[in-house]
């Protein structure tokens, strides 16, 4: 049986062989949309661009990008320059089914909470 790694959150996961990454790790709590994106995201069909993962080992176990992940990772702003340096590594969890052992890597928000209030001026 396949088995996620993810890799940030020390958690191992068995999945079904075909399973896509994106669906496991909703399931088991692994925050996928970094940002503003945990609101605003696609369902899983691979426009939003916002569940990039890394899979740091073994993506010989995953699905082949098809021509729909590869044409929204290079039309995306966002999503060329983020997998700028990891091209071979960075996939889309929404796009990519495991069919064997894969440690993965979850983006990592890069921009510190925003406080839409500013501070309390009166007190």
């Amino acid at each position: 049986m396949p088995t996620i790694k993810f890799v940030r959150e020390k958690k191992t996961v068995e999945v079904e062989t075909g399973e896509k990454i994106r669906k496991v790790a909703m399931e088991e709590g692994v925050e996928v949309y970094p940002g503003i994106h945990k609101s605003l995201h696609c369902p899983g069909l691979g426009l939003c661009t916002s569940c990039r993962v890394r899979i740091t080992s073994g993506r010989e176990h995953c699905s082949k990008a098809s021509l729909w992940e590869k044409l929204n990772m290079l039309l995306n702003p966002l999503a060329f320059f983020a997998r700028i340096g990891c091209e071979d590594e960075m996939r889309l969890s929404c796009q990519t089914k495991v069919h064997g052992a894969a440690d993965v890597e979850v983006e990592v928000e890069t921009q510190p909470e925003f406080n839409w209030h500013g501070e309390n001026f009166w007190s």
